[in-house]
């Protein structure tokens, strides 16, 4: 049984739903021994500006995706909400495990979002958590805020904003859901296209590698997401965009699609809901285009 590699950012939300993923996998495929590669990405090192202004999320993959190229890593886990539409040149996402929960939650010692007093401080990294909640509230005070999971609940902790909105998937991960003040509906906050999910990349050309990690997709899940990052494709999505996307099985065999796109500063706001029967993923990805397509018009 051959040794695998498996590339990871360092911090701990990272590490954690890497070590849990690698802990499934070798429930499903015996003892196998998989070393760990933690990479800084350009991403987790610049942390005084917003992702807009250096590159986009595509910078908490890029290096660990070189080092799928170059052959120090076998494979990576990512948030599927990191990874850009257009993976480089001979990679390939060979898994999908199942979706944790894919809404955003609320961090607050003052209350849930509607209980915030006007002009409270609230902290986000997301422009498309910014146009959501304005939209909502547009009297509370947006503070753009990043860093790991610890560094944001220090940020309220401490008082320097009033709330925080995060990831409820991350938080899970982490063990640290008992700090959520209200998990936030879909009609007020859409996820990202992706969101709660993982994305497990490979070399394309890595057969028994991807053979190893077919063993922990979901295929369910996989179909969801393709549609979601459809949408992401068509609409040139990136964090300079404010775009929210979510699919889900309504029936059997039946989709529902709800994505949002908005101006960066929340204006020409437009909101889309259809529903399809995708059997596969690339049906899926193709409805998600499709519908992602009538927002650009």
């Amino acid at each position: 049984m051959y040794a695998l590699t498996c590339a990871t950012r360092r911090s701990a939300l990272a590490l954690a739903q890497c070590r849990a993923f690698i802990d499934s996998l070798r429930a499903r495929t015996g003892d196998r021994p998989i070393r760990e590669l933690q990479i800084v990405t350009t991403g987790d090192r610049v942390q005084d500006r917003p992702l807009a202004e250096i590159g986009g999320k595509g910078l908490f993959v890029k290096e660990i995706e070189e080092a799928l190229l170059d052959g120090r890593a076998d494979f990576a886990v990512h948030s599927m909400k990191d990874v850009p539409a257009a993976l480089p040149p001979g990679l390939t996402l060979a898994c999908v495990p199942c979706r944790a929960d894919p809404r955003d939650a609320l961090i607050s010692p003052h209350g849930g979002l509607g209980e915030l007093a006007a002009s409270a401080r609230v902290g986000t990294s997301s422009l498309r958590r910014a146009v959501a909640l304005r939209a909502h509230r547009p009297d509370l005070v947006i503070q753009p805020l990043r860093g790991n999971v610890d560094t944001r609940l220090r940020k309220v902790d401490s008082g320097e904003v009033d709330a925080i909105v995060i990831a409820f998937a991350g938080l899970i991960r982490l063990g640290l859901q008992a700090r959520v003040t209200e998990v936030l509906p879909m009609d007020i906050c859409l996820p990202a296209p992706g969101q709660g999910a993982l994305g497990i990349e490979c070399r394309e050309d890595d057969r028994e590698t991807r053979t190893v990690l077919a063993t922990m997709h979901d295929t369910d899940t996989a179909v969801c997401v393709a549609a979601e990052r459809g949408v992401l494709s068509a609409v040139g999505g990136d964090c300079r965009t404010p775009l929210g996307a979510h699919a889900d099985r309504v029936a059997v065999g039946d989709m529902r699609l709800r994505v949002f796109v908005a101006r960066r500063d929340g204006s020409l706001r437009k909101a889309e809901q259809r529903t399809a029967w995708p059997e596969t993923e690339a049906q899926a990805r193709e409805f998600g285009l499709s519908l992602g397509q009538t927002l650009e018009r």
